[in-house]
């Protein structure tokens, strides 16, 4: 059973757990399948808003397949729940992240 499989099972069981969808979308990603990843990183901050690393990977994700005004408008909002939960490092990243669009 693959990483994804495995995740997707332990979602069957608790379907509302944030780090679940998460991992799901970063397989998701691995496979080439952007747009799914991306849904399941909206899933991952619809569950839990103060996910900062779903705002950040979901930004990556929008860059990595030319949508770089997506990917401003998800990494400046993540970058400001970063800032509220007063996780500075994440802020950064995001922030290096969003200097790379332009």
């Amino acid at each position: 059973m693959s990483r994804h499989d495995k995740l997707l099972a332990m979602l069957e069981k608790d379907p509302l757990d944030p780090f679940l969808h998460f991992g799901v979308a970063m397989e998701l990603v691995k496979e080439g399948r952007q747009d799914e990843a991306i849904a399941r990183f909206d899933r991952t901050i619809e569950l839990d808003p103060a996910y900062t690393a779903a705002h950040y990977h979901k930004g990556n994700t929008l860059i990595g397949i030319g949508k770089g005004e997506e990917a401003r408008a998800v990494l400046t909002a993540g970058i400001e729940k970063a800032r509220c939960t007063g996780d500075a490092h994440t802020a950064g990243e995001m922030q290096d992240l969003l200097d790379t669009i332009g």
